[in-house]
């Protein structure tokens, strides 16, 4: 079988990269043929919130990756789109989060298409962005309507799809990040990034954006504050900032934080993500909106607990009370779970069923479903 795929890959950096990267080798272990288009440009400087869209580590040997794609340039779209055309790969599969990606995306998508063998299929995070626009119905109606079929991983984006388009669409869960490694020494991890072992830590890990809830953890670590729960435990916030630092600044001073907030306020490269996930007793996920998260499949890599609100598929793949708790996004809310993750032997027996839990969430099953997928559309 010959695959095209198009989307981040290296030298972009985070999540999305390493997800095609995967999937580009499960399918080369299959005895595919694969080659990966990625970006020249993938967001204009202007438009991207963060310090960098790239990493400068060299790129993977064992992968074919190809930069090729400027999501500006629409005679670019027209040239990639006609090479794979003429090359018949029998799939692209794009992956796909966001509607400024729709009109690059859906352009190369329609030309592909055009030579009556390859289809597209797309493995989609979202349809509704977290951040609203008024272009966004008209840009997910020209790439939805692209595609011959979708993977989605989670029912909301599911219920989202079906207002745009009616190919099979077939469900499998976000898998595991493997390229993040093992567990090391919770003693090891302190070491690393230089936290007082004796310390009890929870984490928010991840890009942070508005819509992620960090207020809501913060104000529900000032009610945990005033109530004497925090006393030799931390709260971790590690990531990057997309949305303006100071409201959280400003947060934290209000409430008295200061010193139990640790604001590891960077970009967390591949190599030191092992090092939180070893070092914190669980994971905190405010979410206001959401559809699946990177950062549960992260956490159950690492057999971390987890605390997740109930919006979107988050509760999907968090079972209540088997391997951390769902709960309402507000604060008082997420104060009470935290309270509850430290109630007895609550935090080893969560660690015990993230090991059951976690094998439903593998890159083969992925893979089979990926391959599934491409059968039905094949014969419609």
């Amino acid at each position: 079988m010959k695959i095209t795929i198009v989307g981040p890959a290296h030298p972009y950096r985070g999540g999305l990269a390493s997800i095609l990267e995967i999937l580009a080798r499960t399918f080369q272990r299959r005895g595919a043929e694969v080659d990966i288009r990625t970006f020249t440009l993938q967001y204009p400087s202007l438009l991207f919130p963060g310090e960098s869209q790239t990493v400068t580590t060299p790129p993977p040997g064992d992968l074919h990756t190809t930069r090729c794609v400027n999501t500006v340039n629409p005679f670019n779209w027209l040239r990639v789109g006609g090479q794979i055309r003429r090359e018949r790969p029998d799939f692209v599969l794009m992956k796909y989060w966001t509607p400024f990606m729709a009109p690059c995306f859906g352009t190369i998508a329609r030309l592909a298409r055009r030579n009556g063998h390859t289809r597209v299929l797309c493995q989609i995070d979202n349809v509704e962005p977290h951040e609203h626009h008024l272009i966004d119905r008209p840009c997910n109606r020209y790439f939805l309507r692209s595609v011959d079929g979708f993977i989605y991983m989670s029912e909301q984006v599911h219920g989202e799809l079906k207002a745009y388009t009616s190919v099979p669409a077939l469900f499998s869960p976000h898998p595991l990040f493997e390229n993040f490694g093992e567990r090391v020494e919770r003693s090891e991890a302190c070491v690393r990034l230089g936290l007082n072992p004796e310390m009890q830590y929870v984490l928010f890990f991840g890009l942070i954006r508005d819509y992620k809830g960090l207020d809501l953890l913060l104000d529900a670590w000032g009610r945990l504050r005033r109530e004497g729960r925090t006393q030799g435990r931390r709260l971790i916030v590690a990531g990057e900032f997309y949305t303006s630092k100071e409201p959280y600044l400003r947060q934290i001073a209000d409430l008295g934080l200061q010193e139990e907030v640790l604001l590891h306020d960077r970009f967390v490269p591949d190599e030191e993500v092992k090092y939180y996930f070893s070092a914190a007793d669980f994971v905190v996920q405010p979410y206001k909106t959401a559809t699946q998260s990177g950062v549960t499949q992260i956490a159950y890599q690492f057999c971390v607990p987890m605390v997740v609100t109930d919006v979107g598929g988050l509760a999907e793949i968090v079972p209540d009370g088997r391997v951390g708790y769902v709960c309402a996004p507000t604060a008082a809310s997420v104060a009470s779970a935290i309270v509850r993750m430290y109630d007895g032997d609550t935090l080893a027996r969560f660690r015990h069923n993230c090991v059951e839990e976690r094998r439903r969430f593998s890159w083969e099953e992925m893979g089979n479903r990926i391959t599934e997928l491409y059968a039905l559309v094949r014969g419609r």
